[in-house]
């Protein structure tokens, strides 16, 4: 995440818009910024022989527990309108690119009560995407510079059960059903379609240098 913030930085400077995707090793769990209550429980979980890691994300929202996701980032600017139309804009390429795989998405409906849930995932709101089952897919968080946006969230796709059960509490866990044999490597070539598609961009793929990687760490 820390790489995102870098993307965020550097667009401000003038870089073009960037989308990117990433997974977690370890596992761990992202706060959002301003959320200051968790159990304390959490401080002590070990899976796999590893203590898991608790960080803060520059985000809002409440609590990811990064294992078995695929965490997707898209930073640009310029986007007219109100927040959630924001977050519409940025999320149809979401919308088209689970369509391409035969998964329809729409966005869930929670009210102000979500903020009491320590559980990102227990809750749908208007910026995140459920099937049709009203399974919560993907959430979504956005940071704001002026014009610029930073809007990355986790897409849950093989999220271990015991480990999970751990964090947010057994009859916290549901499944969610998704096509079989779909790749990782299967989903983010569908959603660089989408983006191409609905932004109407052509993407570049760029490795980070030696020098970037100095100046991300140097944060």
């Amino acid at each position: 995440m820390a790489i995102d913030c870098w993307l965020l930085e550097q667009h401000i400077l003038g870089h073009p818009s960037s989308l990117r995707f990433y997974t977690w090793s370890p596992p761990a769990i992202s706060l959002g910024y301003h959320q200051r209550q968790y159990p304390e429980s959490w401080q002590d979980i070990v899976w796999q022989g590893e203590k898991l890691k608790l960080v803060r994300r520059p985000t809002g929202g409440r609590a990811v527990l990064h294992q078995g996701d695929l965490t997707y980032a898209v930073v640009t600017s310029r986007l007219a309108g109100s927040r959630i139309q924001m977050y519409e804009k940025i999320c149809e390429f979401l919308i088209q690119g689970w369509r391409s795989l035969n998964v329809e998405l729409h966005y869930g409906t929670a009210g102000r009560g979500y903020i009491h849930n320590p559980n990102c995932f227990g809750t749908a709101t208007s910026a995140d995407l459920v099937t049709v089952d009203n399974c919560k897919l993907i959430g979504s968080a956005q940071l704001r510079r002026g014009n610029a946006i930073l809007q990355h969230g986790s897409i849950r796709l093989q999220p271990n059960a015991e480990l999970f059960a751990a964090v947010f509490g057994a009859e916290s866990f549901t499944s969610v059903q998704l096509p079989q044999n779909l790749t990782r490597e299967t989903i983010i070539a569908a959603l660089v379609a989408a983006a191409s598609d609905c932004f109407n961009i052509q993407l570049v793929l760029q490795p980070l240098s030696k020098d970037e990687w100095k100046q991300i760490l140097s944060k």
